[in-house]
């Protein structure tokens, strides 16, 4: 068996594993240690160490002791260290448990219940205005946490039992709430976009201003599908009577507004715009992100020592799994291209003759079909890396790659069966909501996210046009 057959064969194996549910991160760095041990065998080279130091020692090691050298003195164990080290020291996710943080103490900042039922009133006289609300709640609080499950988990519990007793359809309902909660992946500050770059090496203030446009064209898209369909099919969206939306005066809702909407948005717009303006770099804007995350809690009178405690400990356990999967996937990648995977499969994807637009469909459908079975964190740190060295050779600009990977991996939470944002929803919906009326609802929502990508195959200034605005070609 030759070496990239071994590689192909340890491709495989994680596949296997990961299909049998072994931790995805402890397999990538036992399988890298493994094959990378037999990659990097060299049974002299601790002998060869000692002769220089002493010729007598040498010769004794030599003729009893060289199988022990061969197993200690692996070049493998060296490159785990070297590895580790290179991941813990990365400026670039130095951001990551920042965005984190203030992810988590939004979410426990009692923001959320006041935002969703102000723009409930705010927005009563549009077709589908719950859902409407519904969905720019999700955005708003989606792009500042980023955490998927939080989101749809927190808008279930607070925005579907309004929907439903405002006999809102159950499928139009909660794909709405599904939707929306997966919309923080792609629309910075995108915890997403902070993994892809540190992948690929990207900027990622050019890979905010990439995504920025796209974000808003898919957010265009579900409020057209909201409304249009409200329009419509008006039973699926009745409109609110009096009682379920009072009527509220200007002044009293301007106020509801500043003291709900407008803070969080400023919280976005400040850490956004300090990275695209280059007033800050992302770690240092993530950093005033979460203090300003712990004002608003603090205003909110949401600050609690056990909130703080809660979201110390999930940041650092989010953040514990993001870094230990870039070791094992450094390690991985490493003895598979050693092996000579990488190049093997370099030469197969060229000897399909394939031009850059099917080599973009064809990247795109094998993401798709791995966000079925993995994590987007799994996809970025694992695959993704896969195909960053075929394009250069199929002319594709790494930032324009990175942000149809995000609007693709909106898909990874919304496809069933395994629609993970479904599973959340299902796990606090009230019992008589079936899982396959979920699945219904989310639907819709799916075909939106294949039109937002084929309309960045059809515009790709949509993804160049702000960088090249403020940062130049």
């Amino acid at each position: 068996m030759t070496e990239p057959q071994i590689a192909l064969m340890m491709l495989g194996v994680f596949i296997c594993l990961v299909f049998l549910g072994f931790p995805i991160a402890f397999t990538l760095m036992a399988l890298g240690i493994g094959f990378g041990y037999f990659a990097y065998y060299d049974a002299g080279r601790m002998w060869r160490d000692f002769d220089r130091l002493d010729p007598e020692l040498a010769s004794w090691w030599e003729s009893t002791s060289t199988w022990i050298g061969g197993f200690f003195n692996n070049r493998v164990f060296d490159l785990f260290i070297n590895q580790t080290y290179t991941v813990m020291s990365n400026e670039v996710l130095t951001a990551v448990p920042l965005f984190l943080f203030m992810g988590y103490i939004v979410e426990r900042a009692n923001i959320v219940d006041r935002l969703f039922t102000t723009l409930n009133i705010a927005s009563k006289n549009l077709p589908g205005s719950m859902g409407v609300a519904a969905l720019i709640t999700c955005a708003l609080f989606a792009t500042a946490t980023g955490i998927v499950g939080a989101v749809v988990t927190l808008m279930g519990l607070l925005a579907l039992p309004a929907m439903l007793k405002a006999r809102y359809d159950t499928s139009f309902a909660t794909g709405i709430i599904c939707a929306g909660g997966t919309l923080g992946i792609l629309i910075p500050p995108s915890i997403m976009l902070i993994v892809y770059a540190a992948a690929s090496g990207v900027s990622i203030v050019r890979l905010y201003a990439g995504a920025l446009l796209p974000g808003l064209v898919l957010v265009g898209l579900y409020l057209t599908y909201v409304i249009g369909r409200s329009i419509l099919q008006p039973s699926v969206a009745p409109r609110p009577t009096k009682e379920e939306v009072p009527d509220v005066p200007f002044v009293k809702l301007l106020w509801m507004l500043f003291t709900s909407f407008f803070p969080l948005a400023v919280l976005i717009l400040s850490v956004l715009g300090s990275i695209l303006f280059g007033l800050a770099t992302p770690t240092e804007a993530a950093a005033i992100g979460a203090l300003g995350g712990m004002v608003l809690a603090v205003i909110y009178r949401a600050m609690t020592f056990q909130r703080l405690r809660e979201s110390v400990y999930l940041t650092v356990r989010t953040t514990a799994m993001v870094c230990w999967l870039f070791v094992g996937s450094y390690i991985f990648s490493s003895v598979f291209s050693y092996l000579g995977g990488e190049h093997l499969i370099s030469e197969f994807v060229s000897g399909l003759d394939l031009t850059p637009v099917q080599f973009l469909i064809l990247a795109q459908l094998i993401i798709f079909l791995l966000g079925w079975p993995l994590e987007w964190s799994e996809i970025i740190i694992i695959f993704v890396p896969i195909f960053l060295p075929l394009l250069e050779i199929f002319g594709v600009d790494p930032l324009f790659f990175g942000i149809l990977v995000a609007l693709n991996l909106q898909t990874s939470f919304l496809t069933p069966p395994m629609a993970m944002s479904a599973y959340y929803l299902k796990g606090i919906a009230p019992p008589e909501v079936r899982l396959t009326q979920i699945f219904k609802g989310i639907l819709p929502f799916l075909a939106m996210v294949m039109v937002s990508m084929v309309l960045v195959y059809v515009f790709p200034q949509l993804v160049f046009g702000l960088p090249e605005l403020f940062y130049g070609r």
